[in-house]
């Protein structure tokens, strides 16, 4: 329990100044912890970052990060993003045929929907700080799912009965996850009172409620893949806690909806 302290306040006292600060190093780190994540994911496959798909995904990962104010890379490669996945695309089927299949169809769609996975939804982490109100929301979804993680789990182990969905995740159970949504809509109420996110109230918790619920999703998501994997942790760059995907798995899908809601 120390060490899982420890390591919270390390990594809080290392994100929150950056988010901050934003601008260069934000994007820095950004590209550092999703590369990390992508590693984590690629090695419960076996299939090693200084591989051939190692490299390419790396690539293609870089790619889709890249923020709007860098897209005049791209744009004087007289290419967009779609065609630069859809490049990768062929790159990664050609390379089955190279490989002899050793690197086969099922490795190559492991591999694309895993950099899509973190690539998008550290892409919109990005674009949510870069936007003119950013800095607010990011802070909101921060607290927004560790408010939902602690509810679920506090609530989940006093009253929680009925198991949510066993055959992912054992320990998590219905009343918990309602206690969580519970736990973020008093987030909700407290952003309300002490910030300006530009939202009526109505809209500020429905998208409270919407994001909490896909957070768990999230959550879930990897659960399940650790256990296809059999894995405990996807990393252990944080001890205690375990590796990026196990701590930025709900934000992973709570950044792209913010945008594709249009909360922002």
């Amino acid at each position: 329990m120390k060490q899982r302290s420890i390591s919270a306040v390390v990594f809080v006292a290392i994100l929150l100044p950056i988010v901050i600060f934003g601008g260069l190093p934000l994007t820095v780190f950004t590209y550092i912890i999703a590369t990390v994540g992508l590693h984590e994911l690629l090695r419960m496959r076996n299939l090693h970052i200084w591989s051939i798909p190692g490299v390419l995904s790396t690539l293609l990962l870089w790619t889709i990060l890249l923020p709007a104010d860098y897209q005049y890379i791209l744009t004087d490669l007289n290419s967009s993003r779609f065609d630069i996945i859809i490049l990768f695309l062929f790159l990664f089927l050609s390379y089955t045929v190279v490989s002899k299949n050793k690197f086969h169809f099922d490795d190559a769609g492991f591999v694309i929907l895993s950099v899509l996975y973190i690539g998008v939804g550290f892409h919109f982490f990005i674009e949510t700080r870069f936007a003119g109100n950013g800095l607010i929301f990011i802070f909101y979804s921060l607290f927004l799912m560790w408010a939902t993680d602690s509810g679920a789990y506090l609530i989940g182990k006093a009253i929680g009965k009925r198991k949510l969905w066993p055959e992912i995740s054992p320990n998590k159970t219905i009343e918990g996850s309602l206690g969580g949504v519970a736990c973020a809509i008093i987030v909700a109420i407290l952003f309300m009172i002490f910030t300006d996110m530009n939202l009526s109230p109505v809209q500020l918790i429905v998208m409270t409620v919407v994001l909490s619920i896909f957070g768990q999703v999230g959550d879930l998501a990897e659960s399940a893949f650790k256990r296809h994997y059999k894995v405990k942790d996807s990393g252990k760059i944080m001890p205690g806690h375990g590796g990026v995907l196990d701590r930025f798995d709900s934000l992973l899908f709570v950044w792209p909806l913010i945008h594709l809601l249009h909360f922002i």
